[in-house]
């Protein structure tokens, strides 16, 4: 018998983005409790030979609903699919950005109400672009969303996972904010820049960055997992934002590196296309009101100590 989870059961979790950087980390953690993972994955063939404890199925997310037999095996499904933000945007990626978000979406979420034992949870990634660039206003989860692309795209995410609420159905849309991991996203990408002594705020460096070390992002997704207060919007943010200056100040220091020379915005228009490159400069004030105020104890509350655990 594997060892059981939190609640003293064992259980069958389907994971979607389970290759993922945050899919991966999240499936070691609920194999370590004790809970079998289901994967679904375009390729998994490949996925077998990276990641054998997993039981995998093919999908195409934007195309088709999941198999049948994988939706009705899990007790719980967390869907963490989606095409990354962080590239050049044009007509098409942008197309790509909402669709794997709120198709993908939809035909999960489609596959779960037609099911004859649906799970009984349902998390579903979201992202704290509904909140659009608000300044320094400090946002919880009762917050009203912003008016760009990103804010439009994840309030349609969200709409598409909600539809399976009800009939014995939790539902939780999990709003992620910059996930610090040296092996990619955000803190992949700076980390060379800034090791090199070149690397520096963006801009004017007052945008707020809500950011969450990776053992949180997947200690909020268990917490949720786990616990009924976890319904509706939850952030998955660490409890204390800096702004961008602060970030790349703390970020220098973890590197033993200067990090005082802005980066020019016109620069990132070149480097990422205007409006990819206007959104940079732009940010959020997160607060993970609803995780904390019912119990969730962040491992790693600071950006100096979250940057010293990562980069030891």
């Amino acid at each position: 018998m594997p060892e059981t989870n939190a609640n003293g059961k064992s259980r069958t979790v389907l994971v979607t983005g389970a290759s993922g950087m945050i899919g991966v980390a999240l499936c070691n953690a609920l194999i370590d409790h004790g809970d079998t993972v289901i994967g679904l994955t375009r390729d998994p063939d490949r996925a077998r030979r990276t990641q054998s404890t997993i039981e995998w199925h093919a999908w195409e997310p934007t195309r088709e609903r999941p198999p049948a037999e994988a939706i009705e095996a899990a007790d719980a499904v967390i869907n963490l699919a989606g095409e990354p933000i962080n590239q050049r945007w044009n007509d098409a990626v942008k197309d790509r950005i909402a669709q794997s978000r709120i198709k993908a979406t939809k035909n999960l979420a489609d596959a779960i109400t037609t099911a004859d034992d649906p799970p009984s949870v349902f998390l579903s990634g979201s992202a704290i672009g509904f909140y659009g660039n608000r300044g320094d206003e400090l946002l919880y989860e009762d917050a009203e969303p912003g008016d760009d692309f990103l804010a439009d795209v994840v309030v349609e995410w969200e709409a598409a996972a909600n539809a399976v609420a009800g009939n014995g159905i939790r539902v939780a849309t999990i709003r992620t904010g910059h996930v610090l991991d040296p092996t990619g996203g955000l803190l992949g990408e700076l980390l060379t820049p800034f090791r090199l002594g070149v690397g520096g705020p963006i801009g004017n460096g007052r945008q707020y960055m809500s950011w969450i070390h990776r053992d949180d992002e997947v200690g909020v997704l268990l917490w949720s997992l786990e616990n009924a207060a976890a319904s509706g919007p939850v952030n998955a943010t660490a409890p204390n934002p800096v702004t961008n200056k602060e970030f790349a100040k703390q970020l220098g220091k973890a590197v033993s590196r200067p990090a005082v020379v802005p980066i020019p915005g016109f620069a990132l228009g070149v480097l990422r296309g205007p409006e990819f490159g206007k959104v940079l400069q732009e940010g959020q004030r997160v607060y993970p009101k609803v995780a904390l105020d019912n119990g969730y104890e962040f491992k790693h509350p600071d950006l100096g100590g979250a940057l010293a655990n990562l980069l030891r």
